[in-house]
């Protein structure tokens, strides 16, 4: 049985934090957070001095808007109507002392972007997840209306490869009926568990509502200083 499964079911359980753990989270992402540089390549890099926690998603998965939700900064992360935008490494510095660094990474799976920037992202984002010892975790976001795609599970595969622990988010929880949630967390659940590297927990969050958000801060911040 994986760790965080219900006995006799198989089942993965939701995150769960207590109050306390769910306050500190957020008395910390409510504290200064501000962009510290954007990596075009592995040279550009900042120290790896703090804990990172990186963010992997399709193009239009809603990646900039959960960073933006999780910091109550509107700005924070760009959004862009443009999938592809994000064509770098954008690290962000959490806390006053420095606690530790988000990472928002190139999206993925923009079909209608040039291959040879498609292969630049993908060879900038292996090299960082194999290379970089103080990635604690890097979250793979999945959008509730469309479930895992090849490409997701790709990825998925990268970092079980890289040996990089990895949690599955579910994006844009509030676009969906009860029912259809449940069934996409079902199937995300199950295809998790075959992986060695993927974290049995699953979070499903709203960046427009604000569902599951206390949550998974709690959960970056328990990932940042395990």
């Amino acid at each position: 049985m994986t760790d965080g499964e219900t006995p006799g079911t198989g089942k993965a359980e939701e995150a769960v934090f207590d109050a306390d753990q769910m306050e500190a989270a957020r008395k910390l992402f409510a504290g200064p957070i501000s962009f510290l540089k954007s990596a075009p390549a592995l040279k550009f890099l900042p120290d790896p001095d703090v804990p990172e926690l990186a963010f992997a998603g399709r193009s239009n998965v809603g990646k900039s808007s959960l960073l933006n939700a999780l910091t109550g900064r509107n700005g924070l992360a760009r959004t862009s109507n443009t999938p592809g935008r994000t064509q770098e490494l954008n690290f962000f510095d959490v806390g006053d002392p420095l606690s530790f660094r988000l990472v928002d990474m190139p999206g993925y799976g923009y079909a209608e972007a040039p291959r040879d920037v498609v292969r630049k992202w993908g060879f900038l984002v292996n090299d960082y997840l194999r290379g970089r010892a103080v990635l604690k975790r890097a979250l793979v976001l999945v959008d509730c209306r469309h479930g895992l795609k090849d490409v997701d599970r790709e990825v998925m595969k990268m970092m079980d490869a890289a040996a990089v622990s990895y949690q599955l988010v579910l994006t844009k929880s509030d676009k969906v009926k009860a029912t259809a949630l449940a069934q996409v967390r079902e199937q995300v659940e199950a295809e998790a568990r075959l992986h060695p590297a993927a974290h049995p927990q699953i979070i499903a969050t709203s960046s427009e509502k604000g569902g599951g958000i206390a949550e998974l801060r709690a959960a970056l911040v328990a990932a940042a200083f395990a």
